[in-house]
This record gives structure tokens, C-alpha cells and sequence, in this order.
């Protein structure tokens, strides 16, 4: 059974995408979703940034300062006293919160599921921008309504130069090469590091859906933070057979090697690096709203026997992985478990459907580790419990 997706939204295959554009280059697709319908109105996504929980900003071009800066959570007021033009808010993980706008996600299965971050929205008043940027990841652009400039400049790294912001990264150098304007329906991909600038050209809404992209900082720095739990403090370093120092204050060849091969032979472990890395990459962007909860080992076996599925949380991240024929790890919000093989299908089904139906379920609720799982992954919170619609 194929999970996947063989083509972009508006038609190309996803294999001439991969080949021809994926971290390469910039497509723009003209109606890559026809007749587009915004999933949430701009008074929806503004009543979201009200929110606590809700991660949010504001960009004023001529605030208090140039590309001045503000933190949700926002009130009423706040937007009572913003100008005509010139504005834009941003919400991050719209989709964690908006199921209709979750299911955007599945138009882009042609990439891994683990890398997919989370779908932004950028509400924009006329004029509205967040300056010439670049971003470290790749992003989808999708227009949801209104219109939006979008102007595409050279390519960017470390060493680009920027405004002196405190907090925003905007290029003091933009170098135009296209510009297009979008409406409803068209999207934008653009790879890592290449410099962009939006501008609404009325009241706009965007999406953005990116993709997780760890640094080699995070991923030196996180692994061997891992590895460092496993490590004895009796593993030290060794160096027996040590030959007569020509001067005992110096570190010399010899010492490095030493070091670099013991360094080598923990990151060459291929079975610890494949599993820090499903757990790190399955972590949670709002792990406090993933819940622990208390289950009756037959609630579950009575909800599926009524014909009750279960639903994935929102926030739940989920992957899989088998390196070896004797079993295979699920990754489920930055933790990890050990399965027989023969639940593949299982877990297969869990990693990739937002909602497991009592037929698909069925099968498995005479296979007692299958059922185990389902439950750890219920308390967890992971996965919950369809509800009746009639409550």
C-alpha cells in the first residue's frame, strides 16, 4: 500500500520536481489549487492570535521603529489601533489548531511527513510585508486570498549583509531576478537561502507550509547530548602504549587520532544515530498540548466494538523505521518503541492517516501487542478517541 503522492498540487510530477527544483530552484504554480476556498476567514485567524497557547507576531513597516516587531497574544485592541496599511500578522501552526487547514498537509506527501514543520498564515493589510528575507528551509507560498507581490532576488548565506534589527533578519541588499503577483489558489516553492520579498498588494492571506531543516549544530550538539545518556562515566579516554613525549606540554598527533577515532566509533553507530533521529524530528512544536490521559484497558476494545475510530492529535508527530528484520521503532512525539515486524501495516496506518476508522482497526484487535499499542499511544495522547457527535 502506497502512502504517497506521485504529483505536486497543479499537475507536475513529483518526481520532476525532486529532480529539477527540490532545494535547487523556484516554481511557481499557477492555480496548483483551483477554485481555492480559505479554510478560515482573517477575523478567525486574528481571533487565534488572541490566544495564549497560539505562537503569533505583528510586522508594522513604520511602527515605533522601521520593521518594528510585536508579540501575541494580541487583544481586540491592539488591532483597533493599527493603521490602514503597511501591517502584517503571522501565526504559526495554524494547522495544529484548524483541522480544515491540517488537511492542506496531504497535497504534499511527495515529501517526507517528518519534515514537514508547520503551516503558517500571514494575514496582510494593503502594503503589508515582513521585509527582503531568507529563509533557512524550504517553503511552499500558497495564496488563500487576496493578492501578494512576490518578488524572488539572488541567493543568500551567513555572510549576506542585513539591517541592523534586533530582531528581524532583513536583507539590506535585495537583488531582484522575478517577480510575480498571486492570487488565490497559486503557490510559490522556494528553496533554502534564496532572498524573497512579499508585498500584499490588498488585504491578503498566505500560507506557508515549511519544512523542518536541523542545523549541523543542532545535530552535533542533540546527538551527542543522546549518546552522552548511554555513556558510562568508566568509558574514558585511553591511551595505551603511549610512546616517550619529546616534550611532555605537547598535544601531539598521535593524541588527536586517538580522539577522532574514539569520536568515530560512537557516531558510526548507525543504529543510535537512526534513532535519535526519529525521535528528534518527531518532536512536538507545543508538546504541553499533547496530554497524557488515563484508559481503561476496555474502553478502547468497547469504542472500536461500537464502531468508534481513533483520531491522531494534531500535535501528535508521528514515523517509523526499521533498519533490522527482528523488529522496527515507531517515533511518536519525540519518544520511540520497539515493534515486532509483523505490525508493520499497523503502524503504517497510524504514521500516515489523521483518522483510523473501527474496520481498518478491526483486524488487529486480536493481535494483544497491537492492542497494547493503541492504548499506549491513547494515554499518551498521541491518539484519541473518535467522539459522538451527538454529545
Amino acid at each position: 500500500m502506497s502512502f504517497s503522492v506521485t504529483t505536486l498540487p497543479g499537475g507536475m510530477s513529483a518526481d520532476e520536481f525532486l529532480r529539477d527544483y527540490w532545494q535547487k530552484k523556484p516554481l511557481l504554480i499557477r492555480q496548483a489549487f483551483a477554485d481555492f476556498e480559505n479554510p478560515l476567514s482573517a477575523d478567525e485567524l486574528a481571533g487565534l492570535s488572541l490566544e495564549e497557547e497560539v505562537e503569533s507576531r505583528i510586522v508594522l513597516e513604520q511602527g515605533a521603529t522601521p520593521w518594528e516587531l510585536r508579540h501575541g497574544p494580541f487583544t481586540e485592541d491592539d488591532y483597533r489601533k493599527l493603521p490602514e496599511r503597511d501591517w502584517t500578522l503571522l501565526v504559526q501552526a495554524v494547522d495544529q489548531f484548524v483541522p480544515e487547514v491540517a488537511e492542506l498537509l496531504q497535497a504534499f506527501r511527495f515529501l517526507p511527513s517528518w519534515r514537514v514543520d508547520d503551516v503558517m498564515i500571514s494575514y496582510a493589510a494593503p502594503g503589508g510585508s515582513v521585509g527582503p528575507h531568507y529563509d533557512n528551509y524550504d517553503v511552499f507560498l500558497l495564496q488563500g486570498h487576496g493578492h501578494r507581490r512576490w518578488k524572488v532576488g539572488q541567493a543568500c548565506n551567513a555572510d549576506s549583509p542585513l539591517l541592523n534589527h534586533p530582531d528581524l533578519r532583513i536583507l539590506s541588499d535585495f537583488q531582484q531576478q522575478d517577480e510575480w503577483v498571486l492570487g488565490p489558489g497559486d503557490m510559490l516553492y522556494l528553496p533554502p537561502g534564496l532572498a524573497h520579498y512579499g508585498i500584499a498588494e490588498d488585504e491578503c492571506m498566505t500560507y506557508s507550509i515549511g519544512f523542518r531543516a536541523p542545523s549541523h549544530a543542532e545535530v552535533l550538539t542533540h546527538f551527542s547530548d543522546f549518546l552522552g545518556q548511554y555513556l558510562g562515566d568508566h568509558q574514558r579516554y585511553s591511551d595505551a602504549g603511549l610512546s616517550l613525549p619529546a616534550d611532555p606540554a605537547q598535544i601531539d598527533g598521535p593524541t588527536v587520532d586517538r580522539l577522532q577515532k574514539l569520536l568515530l566509533e560512537l557516531i558510526q553507530d548507525k543504529e543510535a544515530l537512526g534513532t535519535w533521529f526519529g525521535r528528534f524530528m518527531t518532536e512536538p512544536r507545543y508538546p504541553e498540548m499533547i496530554t497524557a490521559q488515563e484508559l481503561d484497558e476496555q474502553v478502547l476494545n468497547d469504542a472500536l466494538g461500537q464502531g468508534y475510530g481513533l483520531v491522531r492529535s494534531p500535535n501528535a508527530r508521528l514515523a517509523w523505521r526499521q533498519e533490522q528484520d527482528e523488529y522496527l521503532m515507531l517515533f511518536a512525539s519525540g519518544e520511540h518503541c520497539l515493534l515486532p515486524t509483523r505490525l508493520l501495516p499497523l503502524v503504517q496506518l497510524i504514521c500516515n492517516r489523521d483518522y483510523l476508522d473501527a474496520e481498518q482497526l478491526q483486524t488487529w484487535r486480536q493481535d494483544d501487542e497491537a492492542v497494547l499499542l493503541l492504548e499506549q499511544l491513547l494515554s499518551k495522547g498521541d491518539l484519541l478517541l473518535e467522539e459522538d457527535e451527538d454529545e
